[in-house]
């Protein structure tokens, strides 16, 4: 009977705490998806006929909109809970609240950024492309910031279960990154090798050309 009160009395808390959880999972699958929609495996013979064309882009957006929905399921939780006792103020401005004030920050950045992406993506056919990358690069941030958040702040971090969890996301997204800047170095290394051959073959061809000329020059005077 006593650990029925003690649930009612803390269902906020409870509450709040298994929306950041299932925030942060959805906001993982989002950035493991956005991620290998530039990646030239996905969407190969493998996945050809097993599932729909576009799918890590219709999973990018689905789970990053759904992340939003349970993001603000954590915070709303929070306002009624009796355990911690948030005001409106400390959800969403850094360094307000007195309880882990430095961890609570960091989700409130995650929480800014995360909904200028999404705002950002609302709008994109009235942003211009290179402003709406810009913005859109953001979801990084917003990975990074959750998950410090969730590390420094969330009561079930330590879970083992979650734990291992952690372990493969943070893993995957780690590695999925560094492949991507692996990429891009490469492609911009590339285009500079690729732009000095245009330019030796240019100057090259200016000497051919002037050589010509000589030459003909030499053969008008004889």
């Amino acid at each position: 009977m006593i650990d029925d009160i003690e649930f009612v009395e803390q269902v906020w808390w409870f509450t709040s705490r298994s929306a950041g959880i299932v925030a942060w999972i959805l906001l993982s699958l989002s950035v493991i998806a956005g991620m290998s929609i530039s990646h030239r495996r996905v969407g190969s013979r493998r996945t050809a006929g097993v599932l729909p064309a576009g799918w890590p882009l219709d999973l990018h957006r689905f789970s990053s909109s759904l992340a939003l929905v349970f993001l603000a399921i954590h915070l709303v939780a929070l306002v009624p809970d009796n355990f911690v006792h948030f005001s409106w103020a400390e959800l969403f401005i850094p360094l307000q609240s007195s309880w882990q004030p430095w961890a609570v920050a960091w989700g409130i950045v995650a929480f800014w950024l995360v909904l200028a992406v999404e705002i950002s993506s609302l709008l994109r056919h009235r942003l211009s492309h290179r402003v709406w990358r810009v913005i859109h690069t953001a979801s990084f941030a917003v990975w990074i910031a959750a998950t410090v958040h969730l590390l420094m702040a969330g009561t079930d971090a330590s879970h083992p279960v979650f734990r291992i969890a952690q372990i493969v996301v943070i893993a995957l997204v780690v590695a999925l990154m560094l492949v991507r800047i692996t990429r891009l170095v490469a492609n911009r290394s590339g285009r500079t090798n690729s732009s000095a051959r245009s330019r030796a073959l240019t100057i090259e061809e200016a000497v051919d050309i002037d050589e010509v000329d000589a030459r003909k020059g030499r053969e008008f005077s004889a």
